[in-house]
Order: structure tokens, then C-alpha cells, then sequence
């Protein structure tokens, strides 16, 4: 599995292109297999998945069954705008126009490390959601890594 570490600070120019940070770069795998970008299924962000995760998580949505409804309608919004992308030869991420409107993306953009997976948020909008005052981490952080073993 791929881990990527990191959150970067970019701009997005009018054409919707990025330039990915350098250190960011090298921590990707093979940059020719290229990337799938998505919408985030939880935030209003997108997803830069490394073709290596997408194809294993491509296994795990084609194990579900397309004849249960429910099944049927989350393939359907997971896969909703999805595209494959690529780093062009000047280091730069094209963003579609749908995909910038569904993340609300401005000039200023934040790239951070979701594990195996970069968000690129609007800036002003992850700093939104980092910042709430009604969120308590501390407790979030109790509940969902509490119960693990940490001597494995």
C-alpha cells in the first residue's frame, strides 16, 4: 500500500491546472500508471487516488452486487465525475471544470495526505473544516483507535 505523507499549499491557474509539489511528487508511485480523480464521498473535496489503490478498490466495488439496489446506487455516486488524469511533463494536474465546481475550488488550493490518497481542497474550506469548534478530535480519536492493539 502506498502511504503518502504531507498537506501542500498550491494555486490553480484559470485552465484548471496545478503544479504538484516537488516532495509531493516523488512520494507517488509510477507517475506513467497514472491517477484517478473523484469526488470525496464525505467532504466537499475531491480525491486523487494512484492507480495502484484505484485498481484495488476497483476489486472490492466490482465484488458488490449490482442487483441489490443499494449496491447498485453507491457504484453509481461513488463513480459519479470520475476521471483518469495524468502529471504532464511540467509537473502540473489538469482539474475538469465539474470537478472544480463540486469542491467549490478557488485560486488556492490544499493537497493533503489521506493515507493512500490525496484531498485537494479549496483552501478557506479545509481550513473550515479543520477548525470547527464543535468537533472534538480528542474524542473522535478515543473511539475510532482506542480498541487497537498497539503491541502488533
Amino acid at each position: 500500500m502506498t502511504s503518502i505523507i504531507g498537506t501542500y499549499e498550491c494555486k490553480i491557474d484559470a485552465k484548471g491546472r496545478v503544479l504538484v509539489p516537488a516532495l509531493l511528487k516523488k512520494q507517488l508511485p509510477t507517475l506513467a500508471d497514472g491517477f484517478v480523480l473523484k469526488r470525496s464521498v464525505f467532504e466537499p473535496c475531491l480525491e486523487l487516488w494512484p492507480m495502484e489503490e484505484w485498481n484495488k478498490m476497483m476489486v472490492k466495488i466490482n465484488s458488490l452486487n449490482p442487483f441489490v439496489k443499494k449496491n447498485n446506487d453507491f457504484i453509481r455516486r461513488f463513480m459519479a465525475g470520475v476521471k483518469m488524469v495524468e502529471i504532464d511533463d511540467a509537473g502540473r494536474l489538469l482539474i475538469a471544470k465539474d470537478l472544480i465546481d463540486f469542491a467549490s475550488i478557488s485560486k488556492e488550493i490544499v493537497l493533503s495526505s489521506k493515507v493512500n490518497v490525496i484531498e485537494i481542497w479549496d483552501k478557506q474550506a479545509y481550513e473550515n473544516t479543520l477548525n470547527n469548534d464543535d468537533f472534538d478530535f480528542g474524542e473522535l480519536a478515543e473511539d475510532v483507535m482506542g480498541n487497537l492493539n498497539f503491541d502488533e
